[in-house]
Formats: structure tokens, sequence, C-alpha cells
């Protein structure tokens, strides 16, 4: 498997992680290129970034929110692409708020950004790593672009699926549902 991470707020991982988020909503970075962002993955690595983080660009109350550690990077969550749509509705993206922790003004200025309204959006299914993985945090990963090219993961890495298989169903017939009802 291709070692790539996806560059997203650490509160956005955690909260993966912990299942409160199931999909990614994308505009695309400032390296994007022309051809801006899209979900060129099936499968990466979350990327923990802290510059660009605020908690009050979220809805969380009392969230746990990770540190960032001087000189290394850890990755602690990996996602698996389950569905991806570029969404140019604004009623659509803003029907998918029980699927996401950001503010809606926070979603709303990303669909707004550039001159094409719009977002990629991607139902992912989040797997911990264990052990997590740490690794030197180099000027490579910098910048913003959403996807870096990562070591190989270590051999004896175990992916533990966040959600159990039912649960990931029936978030599964949600994201479907949402954007079924949106689109009436």
């Amino acid at each position: 498997m291709e070692s790539v991470g996806l560059k997203e707020w650490a509160i956005v991982c955690e909260a993966m992680g912990r299942g409160e988020q199931s999909v990614m909503l994308r505009k695309g970075g400032i390296a994007e290129g022309r051809a801006g962002f899209a979900f060129r993955h099936s499968e990466f690595f979350l990327f923990p970034t802290f510059f660009h983080e605020q908690l009050g660009r979220t809805r969380l109350t009392d969230p746990e929110i990770p540190q960032e550690r001087g000189g290394e990077i850890e990755i602690r969550f990996f996602a698996r692409v389950v569905a991806v749509k570029e969404i140019t509705s604004w009623e659509m993206v803003a029907a998918l708020e029980p699927l996401h922790i950001l503010q809606q003004s926070v979603v709303r200025e990303r669909f707004d950004y550039d001159d094409r309204p719009g977002l990629h959006v991607a139902l992912v299914r989040a797997f911990r790593l264990e052990p997590r993985w740490t690794f030197r945090n180099l000027a490579r990963y910098g910048g913003c672009r959403s996807w870096v090219s990562l070591p190989e993961c270590p051999e004896a890495t175990h992916f533990e699926p966040v959600l159990t298989d039912q649960e990931h169903a029936k978030l599964v017939e949600k994201f479907a549902r949402l954007l079924l009802s949106s689109a009436d």
C-alpha cells in the first residue's frame, strides 16, 4: 500500500477517530494546481495539521484537543473512501451537517470559495492505527497542499475500524438518505 497522507485539521482527525465525523468536505488548498482538489486516493492516512486549526470553527463543546508534537508527526488514523461526490448545491451540502463537526459558516466559506461554488465530499471509513505511527516532520510536508507522500508505514501496524460493520452500514444508508432528501 502506498503511504499517502491527506492533511486535515488535527481536531477533525480526532473526531473521525471517535466516529463523530464521517465525511470530508474539501475545496482545495492554494497549492492544488489548475485541476484543483480531488480525492485522488481511495485510501490514505489522516495527516494532522495545526496551522489553520481553530476550535471555534467546529460545533464541538468539550473536545479532546490533540497536541502538536515538536519535530514529529503522529499518525493515528487511516481512512478508506466509500463514496465521493462533487456537490454544487448548498442545500445538499448543508444536509450533511449530522456527519461532520464543522460550523455551518466554515462549510459555507469553503463552499463559496473561488468562482465555482461547491465542495468535494467523501464518505470515509476511519481506522485506528495500533501502534500509532510517529516519524520526523520534514519541510516537504509543509505548505498549502492537501496530499503528501509519507514514509513506508511500519509492517507491524494494525488497522482497527472505528465503527463496527453494522454502525458503518447505517452510516452509509444515512449518507445516501441525506443526499436524496436534499435533492427534492
